[in-house]
């Protein structure tokens, strides 16, 4: 039944050709047996262990009353689950459905902000009480047959077999037949997935990846990095960044916006008028518009905007253990005199924020900086978005004050689900549309630019604004490009004239392209390019999810996936749909080598920042 709800909630996204429908339900049949043999051990261990005359008792009624209540329940609340996760990722549950058991009061209390769950609660269980009503004669009948421990030992070695068979020979990866990912998606099932995620949420790039000789990896590499014979004595990506151009000693604003598609801007094409002062910015500013960002998670943004390095398989580095004292952005500016910060709407521990920031270089900032009378509103994510802001000025305002320059990585909440703000602010009433939050967040950033213009330090500040990801993820293909598209604005009265810049942009080309733009010379260990600079033969960017890997370069897409899989396609930037073409050999080794010695650094600890 949910299958079928999924299919028609995705209709006009699905390959409705007849095979893939028999192999929607085929497979799908196969892997909900695979599910409820797993789910059916308890239940098949107590009809094995317990005589049958016990079955005669009323606690023994009780018992098996109260297991299929909760199994119904079960069932019925993970189907409403799943319909939720399908609207907001278009995927059954994985690896992100795992990584949001870490934050549960985060998740819950959006679930409780977003829907009305105690109505939902309470129809499911008046449902499932029915249910049980009419299965009760199935769960515990009047007749049976008196069993010895021989034969129920039979039996439930019998029955037993199915889950070990299963565990051993199933595979996760048979439902991904077909080039259309929500045929792939529905042919799954959900609390299967969720317990394969759950097995498998770290990915070992070198056990289930493509790989080369480090050596081979190196020689790809360095040269793209533009490693010259002065740089031979640094290792892997470390390098020389020289500029003979004076410093330029700007404070830097990083405005880093949740979930701010490409496609909400009208500079982008959009016709709803919902950011009108983010246009205005473009429009005064410098534009980027061929931008992707790395990933579709806010910790993926964090990753590149601060480490510079495309996204390993798996969890984002940001939540990984041993992360500390990594080089960053934050770290270079610190090296410069600057006052490095991380300001988040939101409590730090969330994503592993604080403990991530506080020790790569940065000096962390929270809500809970904020007394009471300073929110003007809240939701489970965060403080609104203008009161993030106002907090911001203060601590910048402070940094001028003790005559420090500031480079301040800010972090939006707003435009989150439930989409909720102070009442008053835009035409379109709170808690109604994704539309609504953008607009929010949009008039946020507009009035910080404005309180911004009275303070002493504006006309020395360069202002980013930048996506830290798509509002949605969901496309046709497995990777699909238009929802990686992410709008950027540098924008500096005085400093930067009007203009668009329209090369490939990848989100880890943000922090050197603004140390670029600032003339300053550092040794590097970042994968990004100041794009600013670059050729044209350079133009690179990574796209992924937890597991499939991107890397567009001249008009191709290369992807690669566990067991060592490899694909490249032809993608169409604007409806986001791909189609396969031959690998080449080249390419595919380059993309291999990035991600490669993405890992490697990281996993070998070679990715530090300089011992002084």
């Amino acid at each position: 039944m949910t299958r079928i709800a999924l299919m028609i909630f995705s209709a006009h996204n699905l390959d409705w050709s007849i095979a893939n429908v028999v192999r929607i339900f085929l497979l799908g049949f196969l892997y909900d047996i695979a599910a409820a043999s797993f789910a059916s051990i308890p239940i098949i261990v107590y009809l094995w262990i317990f005589p049958t005359r016990w079955y005669r008792k009323k606690a023994s009624k009780i018992l098996l009353f109260a297991y299929f209540f909760v199994a119904l329940l079960t069932l019925l609340v993970n189907a409403v689950s799943e319909c939720f996760f399908w609207e907001e990722f278009s995927v059954r549950y994985n690896f992100i459905a795992v990584d949001y058991l870490v934050y549960t009061t985060e998740v819950i209390g959006n679930i409780r902000q977003s829907y009305p769950i105690n109505t939902i609660l309470f129809i499911m269980i008046v449902l499932v009480a029915a249910l049980l009503f009419l299965l009760r004669k199935l769960i515990w009948p009047v007749n049976y047959v008196e069993q010895g421990f021989k034969k129920r030992s039979l039996y439930a070695i019998l029955l037993l077999t199915l889950p070990v068979l299963i565990y051993f020979s199933l595979s996760h990866k048979w439902k991904y037949f077909s080039g259309n990912q929500y045929v792939n998606e529905l042919s799954g099932n959900g609390m299967y997935d969720f317990g394969f995620a759950f097995w498998n949420n770290q990915l070992d790039y070198n056990t289930f990846y493509k790989t080369l000789p480090i050596s081979e990896v190196l020689s790809i590499i360095q040269p793209i990095l533009g490693k010259t014979p002065d740089n031979k004595r640094y290792s892997y990506t470390s390098r020389m960044i020289e500029h003979k151009q004076r410093e330029n000693r700007m404070n830097v604003a990083l405005i880093s916006v949740e979930s701010l598609s490409a496609e909400f801007l009208e500079s982008f094409g959009n016709n709803q008028h919902i950011t009108p002062e983010l246009d205005t910015l473009a429009k005064a500013g410098m534009l980027f518009t061929n931008l992707y960002a790395s990933g579709t998670r806010t910790v993926r943004g964090l990753e590149a905007l601060s480490l510079c390095i495309p996204p390993t398989p798996g969890q984002s580095i940001v939540k990984r253990p041993d992360n500390q004292n990594l080089f960053t952005v934050g770290s270079v500016f610190r090296s410069k005199g600057y006052h490095s910060r991380f300001i988040y709407g939101g409590y730090g521990y969330f994503d592993n924020m604080t403990e991530f920031f506080s020790n790569n270089g940065y000096e962390v900032t929270d809500r809970s900086a904020l007394n009471d009378s300073e929110i003007h509103y809240s939701n489970i994510w965060g403080v609104a978005d203008e009161d993030l802001f106002t907090l911001s000025i203060r601590e910048l305002d402070r940094d001028y004050q003790n005559g420090k320059l500031f480079f301040a990585q800010i972090m939006t909440v707003s435009n989150h689900r439930p989409y909720t703000y102070p009442e008053g602010r835009i035409d379109i009433p709170s808690k109604t549309s994704r539309e609504g939050a953008v607009k929010y967040t949009d008039y946020a950033i507009g009035k910080f630019i404005r309180e911004a213009r009275k303070k002493p330090w504006f006309s020395n500040t360069l202002f980013v604004v930048v996506a830290d990801h798509c509002a949605s993820s969901a496309g046709k293909v497995q990777l699909p490009v238009d929802k990686y598209h992410i709008p950027m604005i540098f924008y500096a009265p005085g400093h930067i004239a009007p203009s668009k810049f329209d090369k490939l942009t990848a989100q880890l080309d943000i922090g050197p392209t603004i140390l670029g733009y600032l003339n300053f010379s550092y040794r590097s260990k970042f994968f990004g390019h100041d794009v600013l600079r670059m050729e044209d033969t350079e133009q690179r960017a990574f796209i992924s999810t937890y597991q499939s890997l991107g890397y567009l370069r001249n008009g191709k897409l290369v992807v690669l996936d566990p067991n060592k899989k490899i694909n490249t396609f032809r993608p169409d930037f604007k409806t986001g749909g791909s189609t396969k073409i031959s690998n080449d050999k080249k390419l595919t080794n380059e993309t291999i080598s990035y991600y490669q010695l993405a890992s490697f650094l990281y996993q070998k600890k070679l990715y530090l920042q300089e011992k002084k």
